[in-house]
Parts: structure tokens; C-alpha cells; sequence
């Protein structure tokens, strides 16, 4: 996915650092994620579920906290009420830049932290939640601290460590964590809610998915990541929440779709990314790309993967429509196609003007033994006879014309 570096000016004044998945093609929605307790935006679930979302159509952000990887601040005064600060600056953003309601995702603390946030954004400016292995109470976190929290409150900061790492915290991160009253803010949500949770969680238990669950208000799902660990370092669970959610969220996001289907024929328009463009037909959409060797983000097939396809599936199509009007006991065809760009120096056709000579191959593998040599013969001569075949043999046209 075409990944965009940005900054995001908290009301503090200091700045954000954060990471926006762009599809490839166009954008239908967008998102906005916040990591675990200490964790930054180049975690395993953070990286995957904006990635996923991506894939979508969702344009989705991930950001570092307040003291946190890039962004700026101190990390150990800002507490839980800054998180919500934070998510709340970064939603105006995506609002601001997309024009729609966006989708709130939130992994450990941060899920607690989207809950929380999206009780104030309220509902004209949050289409939905989704949370991961969030607990029901703030403080729970706080005993994820080592150090002597008694001499914090008393002296008003000192060292402590959390995942293995030092941070200064201050008097009024405790403050502010123990105020928070979650559960009692969950009555007050007002948006669908997705709550993912491992029952073998060990540092946030299931008890807590229950609580919150319990206390949101229809619509609610409750998705569980069984065999998954609370920070999802195995890649098949983030990824697997990853599709729940982005498959989840297609129901109440509000689709920008900027380019509708044609009543007739293919449109095509640039998306993002240096290659990404959006294809739709009259009944079918998606994203044509260039292989990551050419630059692009291999997100679809490129365009000579298509002119390819037209000419191998209109192949199979016809091989198999005659066969079945004939009652032939056909088991099918496998069709194997390549492209040749500088044909001129094999085939000894002269160049025109500079022009060089191209070629297509196709390999067709006839399935099966059930039909005789007579009946294979007169369906590779049919191979010949299909539309596509015949336009790209013929006499070929192209009109253009600027629109607009």
C-alpha cells in the first residue's frame, strides 16, 4: 500500500507523527487506529489492520502517542486523557481531509482510548469501533508499572518501567488514568461496536470483554482471537483480526464512492500511489498496479496482465461454449499466456517508422482424455475464432477524445 509520512498538531501544540495507508485505488472510508499501552504505529497489529483496511478502500491512519516513537511531548504527564486528546486531533484530520465519518480502531489501552474518544466526537463524526483486547478499567493498566507509584503521588514524578522500558511518570498520569470510569462511558456510545479478545489474553483477561460488552448498546459483536497473545505478535492473528475488521466495518462505513459503475463499457481513474488505478466495469470493480520492480505497490495485475487475461479467458469461454453446444465430453482448458515487447528481431518483420514488432504467446492445455485427436484439433482451431482474438488480429482502431 502507498504509505504517507504527516504530522498532526495536538491542542498542546506539539506534533504527532504518523503513518496513512492509502489504497491503491480510490479512497471509499476512512480510519484511524491507536496502538497499545507503550507500544508506537510500527506495531504488528497496528501495521496490519491499517494495511488491511487499506486493501478496502479505507484510507487509515496510525499514529505514535504523545512521548511516544516520533511525536513529540513527554510521555509520563500525559496520561490517558492526553491519548484522548491525541485521537481526537487526529480524527478532525482524517474528517477534515476525507469529508466523512470515520472508522475508530483501537488495540489494548488504545481500544479503551477510541471508546472514550468517540463518546466525544459523537455519532455525526464516528461511524463505528472496533476494539482489541481492551480493558473494561483504565487503571487496570497501571499495573503494568513497575515502580513505586506511593512515591510518584507523594513526590510528584519518578522512574518506572513498562515493557522493559524507563519512562519519568508523573503524578498526574496516575490522576488521570484512575479517573476514568469507562464502563460508565460505554452507556453513553452511541455508534456499532466490534470487541475482539483472546480468552487466553494474560495481561488483559476476557472478564473485560465481557464488562464491555455487557455495557455497549446494540449494534454489538463480539469477535473472539482464540490462540492469539495480547499484542498479536503472531502475524496470522493480526492479520486474521485485520480481515474481521475491515470485513466488519464495510457494513457501517459510508462509501465515497467518487466513481460509479458505467451503464456500458470500462472506466478507469487514477487512485494512489505512483501506479494504483481504479478499474469498474458495469458490474465489477477493482485495482490495476505495477509489480514492486517496476515501482508500483503490486496491488493488482498490471496492464498487461489484463490485455493477457482477455485473450486467455475469451479463449477458455469460447473452447468451452462449443464444446457444450457440440455435447462434447469436455473437462476443460488451461490457458498459458505471455507477452513478447521487441518481436521484430525473431519473427524478421521490418520495422515501420521506428516501430517495434510485439508478439503474444498462448500455450492451450486441453484437460482431460475423453476426447478423440479430431475433437482437440477442431477446438485449438476454434481457439483462433474467439472475439478478443479476432480484435486484436484485425483491423484495431483506438478513438480518443478529451472530455471535460
Amino acid at each position: 500500500m502507498p504509505t504517507e509520512s504527516l504530522k498532526i498538531t495536538t491542542s498542546e501544540g506539539h506534533e504527532l507523527s504518523g503513518a496513512l495507508e492509502l489504497p491503491s485505488g480510490l479512497v471509499r472510508g476512512a480510519a484511524l487506529f491507536a496502538h497499545c499501552f507503550t507500544c508506537t504505529k510500527q506495531s504488528k497489529a497496528a501495521t496490519a489492520v491499517t494495511r488491511a483496511l487499506a486493501r478496502e478502500g479505507i484510507a487509515s491512519l496510525r499514529f505514535d502517542f504523545t512521548g511516544l516513537g516520533a511525536s513529540q511531548g513527554e510521555f509520563g504527564r500525559a496520561g490517558f486523557a492526553s491519548d484522548v486528546e491525541d485521537l481526537i486531533a487526529s480524527a478532525e484530520y482524517l474528517i477534515g481531509r476525507f469529508d466523512c465519518q470515520i472508522l475508530l480502531v483501537g488495540h489494548s489501552l488504545g481500544g479503551a482510548a477510541v471508546l472514550a474518544a468517540a463518546s466525544e466526537l459523537g455519532r455525526d463524526k464516528v461511524a463505528a469501533v472496533a476494539t482489541i483486547g481492551a480493558p473494561s478499567d483504565v487503571p487496570h493498566v497501571l499495573h503494568n508499572i513497575k515502580g513505586d507509584l506511593e512515591a510518584i503521588e507523594r513526590d510528584g514524578q519518578g522512574e518506572v518501567t513498562i515493557g522493559g522500558r524507563s519512562f519519568l511518570l508523573g503524578r498526574e498520569f496516575l490522576e488521570a488514568t484512575r479517573a476514568i470510569n469507562l464502563v460508565e462511558q460505554m452507556g453513553k456510545l452511541r455508534v456499532p461496536l466490534m470487541i475482539m479478545h483472546a480468552p487466553t489474553d494474560e495481561i488483559v483477561g476476557i472478564a473485560h470483554a465481557g464488562k464491555l460488552f455487557d455495557a455497549a448498546k446494540h449494534p454489538k459483536s463480539f469477535v473472539s482471537l482464540a490462540g492469539a497473545d495480547h499484542l498479536l505478535l503472531d502475524e496470522d492473528d493480526a492479520k486474521f483480526a485485520a480481515r474481521m475488521i475491515a470485513a466488519w466495518a464495510g457494513r457501517y462505513l459510508p462509501n465515497k464512492e467518487a466513481l460509479p459503475m458505467p451503464e456500458e463499457g470500462v472506466v478507469v481513474q487514477t487512485g494512489n500511489g505512483k501506479f494504483g488505478t481504479e478499474v469498474h466495469t458495469v458490474s465489477h470493480r477493482f485495482v490495476a498496479d505495477e509489480p514492486l520492480s517496476y515501482g508500483g505497490d503490486d496491488t493488482g495485475p498490471t496492464p498487461y496482465d489484463l490485455l493477457l487475461a482477455a485473450l486467455g479467458t475469451c479463449t477458455a469461454m469460447t473452447m468451452k461454449m462449443y464444446a457444450d453446444r457440440k455435447q462434447w465430453p469436455f473437462a476443460g482448458a488451461r490457458v498459458h499466456l505471455t507477452h513478447e515487447r521487441d518481436h521484430a528481431e525473431d519473427s524478421g518483420h521490418a520495422l515501420d517508422d521506428g516501430e517495434a514488432v510485439q508478439a503474444l504467446y498462448r500455450k492451450i492445455e486441453l484437460l482431460g482424455d475423453a476426447l478423440d485427436e479430431e475433437r482437440r484439433a477442431k477446438l485449438m482451431e476454434i481457439a483462433d475464432k474467439c472475439p478478443v482474438h479476432r480484435t486484436l488480429s484485425g483491423h484495431l482502431h483506438i478513438h480518443t477524445e478529451a472530455v471535460g
